[in-house]
């Protein structure tokens, strides 16, 4: 925690948040531009609210957890129209894959050149991010994750290149997620912030981003879960996703995160409520080697603040239990004799383990797993 440790933070060019603000996306692409959405079929339907002129073509072939085969669709969508603009309009999977193609659609580098860290040579296009989900915050990052499809795991691709040139936080593109969907990624997103606030990297500079993103889900969640239309509670999320987004670049996530990998590539289930079912424990977990961080956590989530494990899991537990999440792996399918492999798995990460404020076996990680099967 010493504040004068070197560290560095990109951000987006310009952020533009609030009702409305995606229909300025229009009036900030050049003129004449190619542009290629890159986006869900949900999202896709989106597209009309951004104010785009001029030729523009959408690619809404991206799945949840995108897998390389994805990644290599978008690309040849991309040399199909060379765009000037790509914009990703989605959640973290299509902001993730809008990241590479604009930074490989033209390359002549592919996806296992790139991965690790400050390897992306250019950038092809110019980046526009807009989400549509209050969760990864990767409009604000500059890391992509896709799935390979020959190992299953993830690839974690890192640069400056892939910041984005604007990114767009405007509520009305949230106000359809249903609740159950807005409650997983809105504690992916707690996640985030908590993750880089009690982590071994963290930094004075990134505690205050997490600060404000942990506070911001706290008073906002809750709302946004239980009525959609409420605007405030809406851009309250957005703005608590994009500060966790901010986290990742500079600290990282740590243990929760590596994790909740295996549950989504080995058994599909959605990262936010992955990363959702292990919250309590992973928190609980870590509370004594950040017995004060933890506690203000829980105070910012309304919670008893302690330094004992298993109030903070039941408190934590009760927490997303009260937003409709329901609290169980086999619930959502899970298999129990899954555990040894992806304890092994998960212990495996070690970009992120390693940042976990409190060293994790493997027979522990398991444990954890089957506290929260």
């Amino acid at each position: 925690m010493d504040i004068s440790r070197a560290i560095t933070l990109h951000l987006p060019k310009r952020f533009e948040v609030g009702t409305g603000t995606a229909a300025r996306l229009g009036d900030w692409v050049p003129e004449g531009a190619r542009v290629l959405v890159i986006a869900l079929p949900v999202t896709a339907a989106m597209v009309g609210k951004l104010g785009l002129k001029g030729s523009v073509t959408v690619f809404d072939a991206v799945q949840p957890e995108p897998k390389d085969t994805c990644l290599d669709a978008a690309l040849a969508a991309a040399r199909a129209c060379r765009p000037d603009v790509i914009v990703g309009l989605g959640g973290g999977s299509v902001m993730d894959v809008a990241k590479l193609v604009a930074a490989l659609w033209n390359s002549d580098q592919t996806l296992a050149d790139v991965a690790g860290p400050n390897k992306v040579a250019q950038k092809g296009a110019l980046l526009a991010q807009v989400a549509t989900t209050a969760g990864t915050g990767s409009e604000g990052g500059i890391r992509a994750l896709i799935t390979s499809s020959e190992t299953g795991m993830k690839v974690a691709v890192e640069s400056p290149h892939l910041a984005a040139d604007i990114a767009i936080l405007d509520p009305e593109l949230t106000m359809s997620v249903p609740p159950a969907i807005t409650a997983a990624t809105g504690v992916d997103a707690l996640a985030h912030c908590v993750e880089a606030f009690t982590n071994i990297n963290s930094h004075p500079l990134i505690d205050d981003y997490a600060r404000m993103g942990i506070r911001l889900a706290g008073r906002f969640l809750q709302r946004a879960v239980e009525d959609g239309s409420d605007a405030e509670a809406r851009a309250g999320m957005l703005l608590s996703s994009f500060y966790g987004g901010l986290c990742l670049g500079p600290v990282n996530t740590a243990a929760g995160h590596a994790l909740a990998y295996p549950l989504g590539t080995r058994a599909g289930i959605p990262h936010g409520l992955s990363v959702a079912l292990l919250f309590p424990n992973v928190l609980g977990f870590n509370a004594p080697a950040r017995p004060e961080k933890t506690a203000e956590v829980l105070t910012a989530l309304g919670l008893q603040a302690s330094e004992d494990p298993e109030t903070v899991v039941q408190g934590t537990r009760a927490y997303c239990t009260a937003l409709g999440i329901k609290m169980s792996m086999q619930d959502h399918g899970a298999a129990e004799a899954e555990l040894p492999g992806w304890a092994a798995e998960a212990h495996a990460i070690r970009r992120l383990m390693d940042n976990n404020p409190r060293d994790m076996s493997v027979g522990e990680v398991e444990a954890i797993y089957r506290a929260a099967f």
